[in-house]
């Protein structure tokens, strides 16, 4: 499954499965065609880039910073150094600041992670 493919089912999945939260998605590419990333414009004004590597790497991160809330969620698997210290390290989960790490029990499948993610986001808009 190429980049573009995967993004676009998440993409599918978020407007199918979460159409009252999520605004619109679209795979931003770069300047070569290539995708980056798959965006999710959300309800509350926020969004939701998704960042998937044929490395293997990955981040799901929610920005909060440019609304009141003003809080960011973000389960991503970069091996840095200060976070060796979780027990799923590498993956691990910034909880509400870059700063608040704890360990991240996201599903290795994207199509079931970007589930799991949405279902926090929903979660945390409607409580």
């Amino acid at each position: 499954m190429s980049s573009l493919t995967t993004y676009n089912a998440l993409g599918e999945i978020a407007a199918a499965e979460f159409a009252d939260i999520v605004v619109s998605a679209q795979v931003l590419c770069l300047p070569t065609g290539d995708p980056l990333k798959l965006r999710l414009d959300l309800v509350d004004h926020s969004l939701l880039d998704v960042f998937l590597s044929s490395s293997g790497r990955y981040s799901y991160h929610w920005e909060r910073r440019l609304i009141a809330a003003g809080d960011l969620y973000r389960h991503d698997n970069t091996p840095h150094d200060w976070w060796r210290h979780v027990a799923t390290f590498p993956r691990h989960f910034h909880d509400g600041s870059e700063g608040n790490v704890v360990e991240s029990h996201l599903d290795p499948n994207p199509e079931h992670a970007i589930r799991q993610v949405l279902t926090f986001v929903r979660q945390k808009l409607t409580t």
